[in-house]
Parts: C-alpha cells; sequence; structure tokens
C-alpha cells in the first residue's frame, strides 16, 4: 500500500502550532514562513505557478474555470461589457486565466514597473506585502472608465483589504453598480466577510464573491514574533552559481505589437493572435532541445511576466513526451527548507535584471534546485534581457549550476502607443496598397499607407479650393487640385534638369542614407511622408540595396498640416515594426511646419523618432540631411507623374474612418505621361559615380554640429512681415516648396535669389504660364520663396485666366 505523500505544510504547523481549516484546503496549499515583519506565514498555492513548479495545464485549468463560472453569474451581455483586472505579481497568470475563461473581456493587471510616457489610471496599497505600491497602467484611458462589471483576481484573500483598497480607488474615479471579485482560496475571517459586507453596502454596489475553496487560518496567539525567530534560525546560504555555462537564445517569433501581458490590457482580440502564434513559438523552442529527449522541463517566467510563459509551457507539453513544468521567479523572500513537509525545498537568490525602480534586488526562484530538471527555458521580456541578466551571479548563472541545459527566450517588451483602438477590442487594420494595382511603382519598392480613393470624384478648380482654403471653409486635405499637366517645354526642361542634377541627387541621397544606417542601423525601416518623400524613400531604399545589399522596408504614409500624422498608419507600423527603427523620409524642408507637425503628432505614441531625413535641409530643420543648399530636386517640378501616379494625400471624414488609412487616388489614366521609373533609374545608374563624394560627404557630415538651426522659420517671419501677409503658412520657401505653390496653389509672386540661375527655370516658365511676377531679391537663406496672398478674392485674374490675388 502507498504511503500517503507528506502535506507540505505540516513542518510549519508542527512548530507554530498554525493550522487551515476548510475542506480542500490542504490539497491546494503549502505553508512556508515569510522573511517578513508584517506576517510570519506564506500560503503557497500547488496551482498558481508561482513558487512550486507545476503541470502548465493544472495552472491553466484553474484560473480559466473559475473564469467560466465569472461569465454564468454574469451572462454573456454583463461578461462582454466587463473588465478582468488581476495582481501584480503573484496573480497576473491567473488573472489572465480567469479572462480567458470569461472570454469577452479585456485584461489589466496592476504593476510595480513605472512606464515612461504611461499616465497610472489608479493606484492602491497591499499591508501585508513586502512590496506594496500597485500601479494601473492601461494603454487605453478609457478600459477602466465603463459602468460593466469589474472582476477582481488575485491568488487569495486574506483579510480582502487589498480588494477593499483597489474598489475603493477605482470606485471614486467611475462608479459601478457590480464587483466580482475571484481568488483561489478565500480564507477570510468571519468579522473580515462583515467587513466586506458593510463596505458594498456602503458603496451602494454589489459585490461577489468566487474561489476554489475557503475556509481560515488557525494562528495562534505569538506567531509573528515565534515565525521571526524560526526563520532567523533556520537560514541556510543558497546554492552558487555556475561558473561557467551556455545558455543558447530562442528566438520565439513572436508577433510584432503583440502585448507581452496585461500591464497595459489584453484584449480578446490579442488573445487570438497569441492562440494562432503558440504553436510555432513552441516548435521554435522544441528545435533547441538537446538532440538526447529530456525527461524533464521547466519553463520559467519571470514575476509579472507569467502568462506568456505559461501559455508556451502548455503549448510545449504538447508536443513533447517530456515531463514539462512551469513557475515563475518573485520579489517575495520566503525561508527555503529542504524537508518533504515543507513547501519551499530550495531557494535560488540573484540580483534583479530589469533596472526596477526600487533597486537590483535580490529575487528569487524556489523549488528549482534540485527539482531534477534536464533543461529550463526562461523567459524573460526584453526590458530583463539586460548584463544583469548575464552575469556571473545573475539569474542564467545560477540556473545553469542545476540543469543540464538552459534556454532563454525573450518577449519584446510591450511599449504602449496610447491610442483607444489599440485596446479596446482592437480592429483589423487595413493593408497597405502596392503597386502595379495602386501606383506604378513595383510592389516591393513601397507600400502605401493609404486608402484607395481612385473611384472618388475629390478634385476641384484652384481658385475654387484656394478661396475655400482660405476662408476657413475647407481643410486644403479635403480635396485634390485639378493634377497638372505639363507642356512640352515643361517636360523637356524636366528632363534637362534632370540630366543635369543627376549626380547631385544621387550623392545626396548616398549621404542621407549612410547617415541612417550609421545612427539608425542595418534594420532601418523607410518610411516616407507621402507623396513627396516617397521617391527619395524609394532612392534611398535602393541606394541600401545596391551599396549594402540590405532590403530595408519602405512605407508611405499621409502627414496633413493642421491634422497630424495618420494614427492608424502608425498603429500598423508599431504592430508590424519596432517602432524605434523606423526612420521618417521627406524629400527637402521649407520653413519646418511639417517637422514640427510630426513632432508633435508622435508624441502619443512614444517609441517613433521624430526626427526627418531628407535630402535637402535649407531651412535648418532637421539633423538628418544629404545637404543644407537648396537646389532643386527634379521630382519636385512634377505631381503625380513623378510620385508613381500617386495623388496628395486626402482626409475628410465622411470618406476615412476611425480605422482607416488616410486616402490617395491612383491617376493610373496619365500612365502615357509617367516619368516616376525614368527619375528612379537616372538617379540610381549614378550611384557608382559619386560612392566617393558620399564618403566624404559623410565623413564631413558626422563631424559636424548638425542640430537644427530653424534660420528657415525665421526667414519666413521676417518675409511674412515684410510683405503684409499675416500667416506663415502662406509663405512656401524653397524651390521645392515653391513648385508647389505654382503647380498647386494660386500664386502672388515670387521671390528669387538675385543671381539664381539654372535650379529656377522651372520655376520661371511655370511663373510665366501663370502671370505671377518674379521678384529678385537679397539675403534669401532659399533659392526662391512663393507667396500665396492673404486677400485672394475671385474675379480677379491674371495673364493666364486663372484668379489672383488683389
Amino acid at each position: 500500500m502507498a504511503a500517503t505523500p507528506t502535506w507540505s505544510g505540516q513542518w510549519v504547523a508542527d512548530r507554530l502550532d498554525i493550522a487551515l481549516e476548510g475542506e480542500g484546503l490542504s490539497e491546494l496549499l503549502g505553508l512556508a514562513l515569510r522573511d517578513n515583519p508584517k506576517r510570519a506565514h506564506l500560503l503557497v498555492s500547488n496551482v498558481l505557478g508561482k513558487h512550486v513548479p507545476q503541470h502548465p495545464f493544472d495552472v491553466h485549468t484553474a484560473g480559466y474555470g473559475l473564469g467560466r463560472r465569472v461569465r454564468e453569474l454574469l451572462g454573456d451581455e454583463q461578461a462582454a461589457r466587463s473588465v478582468v483586472l488581476g495582481y501584480a505579481e503573484t496573480a497576473t497568470g491567473l488573472g489572465h486565466a480567469v479572462a480567458d475563461g470569461v472570454a469577452l473581456a479585456p485584461y489589466l493587471h496592476s504593476t510595480r514597473r513605472a512606464v515612461a510616457g504611461v499616465a497610472a489610471a489608479g493606484g492602491f496599497e497591499e499591508e501585508h506585502s513586502h512590496a506594496t505600491g500597485h500601479l494601473l497602467l492601461p494603454a487605453d484611458p478609457e478600459l477602466l472608465t465603463g459602468d460593466g462589471p469589474l472582476v477582481l483576481v488575485d491568488d487569495e484573500f486574506s483579510t480582502g483589504q487589498t480588494v477593499l483598497n483597489t474598489i475603493r480607488d477605482l470606485h471614486a474615479r467611475h462608479p459601478r453598480a457590480h464587483y466580482v471579485v475571484v481568488a483561489l482560496v478565500d480564507m477570510r475571517s468571519d468579522a473580515d466577510r462583515e467587513r466586506l459586507t458593510e463596505f458594498a453596502a456602503g458603496l451602494g454596489a454589489r459585490i461577489d464573491l468566487l474561489s476554489l475553496a475557503s475556509g481560515t487560518v488557525r494562528l495562534p496567539e505569538g506567531v509573528l514574533e515565534r515565525g521571526q525567530a524560526l526563520v532567523r534560525a533556520s537560514v541556510t546560504p543558497p546554492p552558487a552559481p555556475a561558473t561557467a555555462y551556455e545558455a543558447v537564445r530562442v528566438d520565439l517569433g513572436w508577433p510584432a505589437g503583440l502585448p507581452d501581458g496585461g500591464r497595459h490590457g489584453f484584449t480578446p482580440a490579442h488573445r487570438e493572435r497569441l492562440e494562432a502564434a503558440l504553436p510555432s513559438m513552441a516548435e521554435a523552442v522544441r528545435r533547441a532541445l538537446p538532440e538526447q529527449d529530456p525527461d524533464r522541463i521547466l519553463v520559467l517566467g519571470n514575476e509579472e511576466l507569467m502568462y506568456a510563459p505559461l501559455r508556451l509551457a502548455q503549448e510545449l507539453q504538447d508536443g513533447t513526451s517530456a515531463e514539462v513544468r512551469f513557475s515563475t521567479t518573485t520579489r517575495s523572500p520566503v525561508l527555503a527548507v529542504d524537508d518533504p513537509g515543507y513547501a519551499i525545498r530550495s531557494r535560488i537568490v540573484f540580483p534583479a535584471h530589469d533596472d526596477p525602480s526600487d533597486g537590483p534586488g535580490p529575487r528569487y526562484a524556489y523549488n528549482v534546485a534540485g527539482g531534477g530538471f534536464d533543461v529550463i527555458v526562461a523567459v524573460v521580456d526584453s526590458a530583463g534581457d539586460t548584463p544583469a541578466l548575464h552575469a556571473p551571479d545573475g539569474l542564467l548563472a545560477h540556473l545553469a549550476a542545476h540543469t543540464g541545459q538552459v534556454l532563454l527566450a525573450v518577449v519584446p517588451a510591450y511599449q504602449p502607443n496610447g491610442q483607444v483602438q489599440q485596446m479596446a477590442q482592437t480592429p483589423t487594420l487595413p493593408s497597405p496598397l502596392r503597386g502595379p494595382a495602386f501606383s506604378s511603382y513595383a510592389a516591393d519598392e513601397v507600400g502605401w499607407l493609404l486608402k484607395d480613393l481612385s473611384d472618388v470624384e475629390l478634385e476641384a478648380p484652384t481658385e475654387e479650393r484656394e478661396e475655400a482654403i482660405q476662408s476657413g471653409g475647407a481643410h486644403y486635405a479635403e480635396s485634390l487640385p485639378v493634377e497638372y499637366q505639363p507642356s512640352e517645354a515643361y517636360q523637356a526642361l524636366f528632363r534637362a534638369a534632370l540630366d543635369t542634377s543627376a549626380d547631385r541627387i544621387a550623392r545626396a541621397v548616398g549621404a542621407v542614407t549612410e547617415l541612417v544606417l550609421a545612427e539608425r542601423g542595418p534594420d532601418a525601416v523607410l518610411v516616407s511622408l507621402a507623396r513627396a518623400g516617397t521617391p527619395v524613400g524609394v532612392l534611398m531604399r535602393r541606394w541600401a540595396k545596391h551599396t549594402h545589399g540590405l532590403e530595408l522596408p519602405h512605407y508611405a504614409v499621409s502627414i496633413v498640416r493642421g491634422r497630424g500624422i495618420d494614427t492608424t498608419a502608425l498603429r500598423w507600423l508599431a504592430a508590424h515594426h519596432d517602432p524605434e527603427q523606423v526612420v521618417f523620409v521627406d524629400g527637402w524642408t521649407g520653413k519646418g511646419a511639417i517637422t514640427r507637425e510630426l513632432a508633435e503628432a508622435v508624441k502619443p505614441f512614444g517609441n517613433f523618432d521624430p526626427d526627418i531625413a531628407v535630402l535637402a535641409d535649407p531651412g535648418g530643420c532637421v539633423g538628418t540631411y544629404g545637404t543644407r543648399d537648396d537646389f532643386l530636386i527634379p521630382s519636385a517640378c512634377l505631381n503625380s507623374t513623378v510620385s508613381g501616379l500617386i495623388s496628395r494625400t486626402v482626409l475628410r471624414a465622411d470618406l476615412i474612418g476611425p480605422d482607416e488609412f488616410h486616402g490617395g487616388k491612383f491617376y493610373q489614366e496619365l500612365a502615357g505621361s509617367d516619368v516616376s521609373g525614368l527619375f528612379l533609374d537616372t538617379v540610381t545608374a549614378r550611384f557608382d559615380d559619386v560612392a566617393d563624394a558620399v564618403a566624404e560627404d559623410v565623413k564631413a557630415l558626422r563631424s559636424q554640429d548638425r542640430s537644427p538651426t530653424w534660420e528657415g522659420w525665421a526667414a519666413v517671419e521676417r518675409i511674412s512681415e515684410e510683405y503684409g501677409i499675416g500667416d506663415v503658412n502662406l509663405v512656401k520657401p524653397g524651390v521645392g516648396e515653391t513648385t508647389r505653390v505654382l503647380l498647386r496653389r494660386v500664386p502672388w509672386k515670387i521671390l528669387a535669389q538675385r543671381g539664381a540661375g539654372a535650379d529656377l527655370d522651372h520655376v520661371r516658365l511655370l511663373a510665366e504660364q501663370r502671370g505671377v511676377p518674379v521678384e529678385e531679391v537679397d539675403g534669401l537663406p532659399y533659392s526662391c520663396v512663393g507667396l500665396i496672398h492673404p486677400r485672394f478674392t475671385r474675379g480677379a485674374t491674371g495673364t493666364d485666366g486663372k484668379a489672383v490675388a488683389r
């Protein structure tokens, strides 16, 4: 007859006369002693997956079953309006599993890790804990503001005080009628239960409680002092780390943009993405296992990072004959006693490795040493993949002392972008448009993050648009100008300008691309500002491929002066790429309005760098450029026919929904006039010719102070005042912006730097065609400046019959 296993709380019960009173408690709980002046004992859960390595199915099933009971209690309609809130650090994974059971609710857990740029939506204290402060940091500020049920999840109810503190804080901010409190075990005294009943009555709210088991802990008088003395008498030195080891990295292929857990919120849509990715992630771990099949594998999570490694362990168990267990590291200091009747048989002690606000440690892993694990898979987030993790006394060295093989899997630490849509039932984002179906560029040259509006009539006569824009009746991005059809003389001028300036363009392309690669790295993601920046982005991509063999991703996005950048496009980029790798690209700078617009627009998104890489920066607005000379970039001479046959971008509420990209049109009917490929190929053909000059340019640029001077903005303000315009948005400096004025707007006059040569031939030709005077002046930091008069009225016309300003 088999011997009855020793209860893992017997050692403490025998010495301190502590007892658990309640049916089924001894199967769920063991006992250990805390190194804590507030409470002597620790209830050690056998199904939580924190201190005791457990079968991952048992851990997940415990929480999932409680979640199903929550859903039955609430009903589907109320469950869909609920939010599940778990407690750091012990219940983060349990809360996730409960949310899985509810299935319809988003999940958030409290955290002790402050995150820059994310405002706290609440906070509370946990009196008995060794680390009391809890922060609530939802990326979606609306997540906790609804009036649907709030489901609070913890591993145990001891006094219920933490629950009271949480509800009190959140109810004061956003009252609701129903709270559901969930735990593995309910260990409150009768007095604690009565206190919660009175508290609920005082709020005027319903509070329900669900648990796997309930009972009480019998504590004799003086147990705290006796427990502390027992801890001091029983402490043994922790085991030493390995002096030599190798940790094998495993690339999980974590889906881009998927949160690593519920620190900032985790929606049902996120859960679906994780479920779809788990098989391939588990297979990556299986491929890294030793050739000789291991018998026992431990998947070890890290403090609040419990759910992702739990689900990974569960998926890994499905595809291997080994016995897989799951547990996580913790901040909680607990006495270890190597006795069958004690819940914590061993402990590993190591410094914290995620740059915590409360210092470098110590941190703990329990029941790992002596666990007989052939392989340990350590799962950390990228914030914890630091030198301290790999140090001689770090976690990996300690794990290596107790296993034959250490695998390290790093999950990207989620950086919220501050958008409500990112968290609240995130919709499916649209996909990029590519040629030849949208634009004349090849599919691999650029992905347009735009909505196709090719079948929508958006064009309006230039004078009507100008009147509407200046009168405040419409924004310039709500319509399109009629596409300018260049005359034969103008097309000949473009081709001549391209031929003479191709070397200069290639040199600027090379210089700015080399700066980006040197300072942002070979994993840069080019994001051009549609549409003028797009030919430049394609050329930069070509330079990187031609010179370095790199295939840089390239996308085009819309930014609208006064309305900001396309936030749906930013969300798409954050979901598919590391925002820190994104480099915004444009052709040139004018006075710097778009530079400032971009800097403000990306602030809520955290990790996007607003510095724009440009070919020419005559305005002194950016720090990454090929030159600060104001010279003719031939792509400025034309509109869609040099930019892949794509219109300028459109933003209008009746056409663009909240989760759609800004719009644009593909002018396929202009294919006969398209010179987009000619422009790109002509410049690309000069890359080898300018390589040596580019190397010298980059050397000089990297040794210079390239900080923005904003010289152009000062000049624009002076010109605005001198010419009585009063609105800097009507002053368009630089050869590129002046060309745009002549092609799209109703210009008043052109200021040209005295003595400017062939770079302005096309400007003079356009001005002549439009009946616009060209005035030569001294002291411009630009080759030319286009002026739009603020007192535009219809009826006054120039020599071409177009309306002009009076």
